[in-house]
């Protein structure tokens, strides 16, 4: 009964919920948040800086995420970049000052807090320019001085090219918050602010708002200063300075986001009005972020930075997608639209179902409609990662981010089950299933930014390395069997591998080797090509007739073999091939040979290793040595049992080690000799008994026919800033957003 119920509850699932439905949601769903995100932009400010500057969520114990936008992590080498032409005076009390320390020491990280308190203090690198901090503690007639002297002088040079100060405790401190000294604040703060619009014409002003205080463990001469008096100094600072808006560029800017971070990390104070270093580093990155990523333009920092205009090749693909789309409509009135009919679904597997006759026929509309959609889907890559309409996350590794979508979609996969047609060995859906749920594994690695976490990283380059042990296994044995090397295969092959991947190259200017995973598997195809097609090309048919062909095919793979460890060790000569134009073309990265390198040595075997098995897996089947009925055991009782048990116990094993490394570099370098008993493994729990080969998840197989542009796509319409960030379509609800 359990069964049956089961078996009508998805039939009735399936009949609502199919692929035409579910695409349609989606496109529904994508235009509306199309929608609101540009008219947010438009009506609501999309001034990243202004996000950058105001907002932000702690992702985990010290990690920063402003809202709506990536926060790029300075270097000491960039930070001197970016200020080696700026004057960068700090203005303010004890708070100020802590905050200039931890900003020279993204400069300089071994700067200590060396200066004396209550005094000026000066900071020069010989590569950046100089950085003051200037003790004004309160806002009053010497600092209202101090700034005078800036805006008089005539030399622009002599002047500060930013300027970074706030004041507010001492205020409160010495006059024991008085409601006279708040209005005496707000004049002298609206006094300030003429000389700080003057100083913003030709540079950037930040005033920085007060940070809570743990009034718990303040000291007895601090005690009048409360978060309700600041939290009214900051209402003050904000009515009296954004007053002085202007326009986006030459006004005040209000640092308010570390004191956001703050509220979540005063109770760590010490003293209860100095912050931890860890909270100020928060404040002084962000005020990096805001004075250099519209200068440097880092890939991981979308704060702050403008959309670069579209170049030639882009403004050429454009025009050639909308031509497509005018000769489409042309074609469309003048009637010559020949329409396929209908084709109802398959409920069970979610896809429509082929006819049995009845060619589609093939006018000039056909190819057109398919750029046109071409075009469609294109214009939502560039709207995604490379215009300002979706918002831009940095990716932070949790367990739970990682495992709990991981759970959800192998209980939909395990939901949508189906008896296989065919029981074979590795058949057609089993191998789509396989590369779906490998897919969807990665996909949610990647957005969980999980390679942070050794074990799920080994995990996944595993799963990689399967990806190229069924390209060497599927290759071979369509070689094998059919012996068609003719010029046709290859092209097509070629064209099926390349042509989404060439079209992005264009439409989002990145190079071919930005989708790394393409490169390498046309690559081991033109490499199994080659060593099949050459002279002898023997085929299962020549081998049937004389044995000792399985010795020429043995000698062939060997040759192989010693190819990739030749190259292996020679590193140089490796990169002097590549480096070579046009090959350099294909495979440099940012000017460098050393990523195509590093990807095609760390899965260097694992072609082969799908060749060999491949060979001895058709070898054996031939000879009748394996039992692939439908429930039947892939060998004898004994047999079964004995590789059953020592297939669990390798996969184990290879979890545990992958569990124990220390770094990702000493993994790695065992990585290729080891990765094929994960493989290997998984393929004989999953073949073996006879039950598990006759069943399929018809959920994981329909993302495995797509799997090549899933893993291209990810690259932008999923993550963002080229692989560094997350996509965000549902701002402020991190889980909603993946789902």
């Amino acid at each position: 009964m359990a069964v049956l119920a089961y078996s009508l509850g998805k039939r009735e699932i399936n009949q609502h919920f199919t692929i035409k439905n579910a695409k349609l949601i989606s496109l529904v769903v994508v235009i509306l948040l199309l929608v609101l995100h540009t008219a947010s932009r438009y009506y609501g400010g999309g001034d990243s800086c202004e996000w950058l500057l105001s907002r932000g969520r702690f992702l985990g114990e010290n990690v920063w995420q402003p809202y709506g936008c990536m926060m790029h992590k300075y270097k000491s080498t960039e930070a001197k970049s970016c200020l080696a032409e700026k004057r960068v005076a700090f203005i303010g009390d004890s708070r100020i000052r802590q905050l200039f320390y931890s900003f020279i020491r993204i400069i300089d990280p071994e700067r200590g807090d060396d200066g004396i308190k209550h005094e000026d203090i000066f900071f020069k690198d010989e590569r950046s320019s100089v950085n003051d901090f200037l003790w004004y503690p309160e806002a009053n007639n010497s600092m209202k001085d101090r700034l005078m002297s800036w805006t008089l002088m005539s030399e622009t040079s002599a002047k500060p090219d930013v300027v970074i100060l706030g004041a507010a405790t001492w205020s409160i401190k010495l006059h024991s918050g008085s409601s006279e000294t708040l209005q005496q604040y707000k004049v002298n703060l609206t006094a300030i602010a003429v000389h700080l619009k003057k100083l913003a014409d030709h540079g950037e002003v930040y005033w920085v708002l007060q940070d809570p205080v743990n009034e718990e463990v303040l000291s007895e001469n601090r005690k009048m200063i409360t978060n309700q008096q600041l939290e009214l100094y900051n209402e003050a600072a904000a009515d009296v300075l954004n007053s002085s808006k202007r326009n986006s560029r030459s006004r005040i800017k209000l640092l308010a986001a570390s004191r956001q971070a703050a509220l979540e990390t005063i109770t760590q104070s010490v003293d209860g009005l100095h912050l931890p270093a860890s909270t100020k580093n928060v404040g002084s990155m962000i005020l990096m972020n805001s004075l250099c990523n519209k200068l440097l333009r880092p890939i991981d920092g979308s704060c702050c930075q403008t959309v670069p205009p579209p170049n030639f090749l882009q403004k050429l693909s454009a025009c050639f997608f909308l031509g497509s789309a005018l000769v489409f409509l042309v074609l469309h009135v003048l009637g010559n639209n020949r329409h396929r009919r209908p084709v109802p679904p398959d409920v069970e597997s979610l896809e429509e179902r082929k006819p049995a006759t009845a060619a589609v026929p093939f006018g000039p509309k056909v190819p057109v409609h398919a750029l046109c959609r071409m075009g469609i889907i294109m214009a939502y890559f560039y709207l995604c990662d490379r215009a300002d309409v979706f918002m831009k996350e940095q990716k932070f590794y949790t367990h739970s981010t990682f495992f709990i979508p991981l759970v959800y979609i192998f209980i939909l996969g395990l939901f949508y089950s189906e008896n296989s047609k065919e029981t074979k060995l590795l058949n057609r859906e089993q191998t789509d299933e396989w590369k779906g749920w490998m897919q969807l594994v990665i996909l949610i690695y990647h957005i969980s930014g999980a390679s942070a976490f050794i074990p799920v990283y080994m995990h996944v380059r595993v799963l990689v390395a399967a990806y190229l042990f069924q390209t060497g296994y599927g290759h071979f044995s369509f070689f094998w069997l059919k012996g068609d090397f003719g010029l046709y295969r290859v092209c097509q092959v070629l064209f099926r591998l390349n042509f989404l991947v060439l079209v992005l190259c264009v439409v989002m200017d990145r190079p071919y080797q930005f989708y790394y995973f393409v490169p390498l598997v046309t690559f081991w195809f033109v490499i199994i090509y080659t060593t099949l097609a050459m002279w002898p090309q023997i085929l299962q048919k020549k081998a049937n007739s004389n044995g000792i062909w399985h010795f020429g095919v043995f000698a062939k793979l060997t040759g192989l073999l010693l190819f990739i460890c030749f190259f292996a060790f020679s590193q140089g000569l490796f990169e002097n091939i590549f480096s070579m134009w046009p090959i350099s073309q294909l495979f440099e990265l940012n000017g460098s040979i050393h990523e195509w390198w590093f990807r095609w040595k760390l899965d260097r075997f694992a072609v082969i290793h799908g060749m060999v098995f491949a060979f001895v897996y058709l070898v054996l089947q031939k000879r009748q040595v394996l039992s692939e009925g439908k429930g039947e055991a892939l060998f004898s009782g004994k047999i079964s049992h004995v590789l059953l048990f020592l297939s669990v116990v390798s996969f184990i094993t290879y979890s545990i080690w992958a569990g124990s490394c220390k770094t990702k570099t000493e993994c790695n370098e065992m990585h290729p000799y080891i990765s094929v008993v994960q493989i290997l493994s998984f393929i004989l729990i999953r073949n073996i008994p006879g039950y598990a080969r006759s069943i399929y998840s018809s959920f994981f197989a329909w993302f495995g026919k797509i799997s090549l542009e899933l893993f291209i796509c990810q690259y932008h319409i999923w993550l963002a800033a080229d692989t560094k960030g997350i996509l965000v379509l549902i701002p402020g609800n991190p889980s909603l957003n993946i789902m």
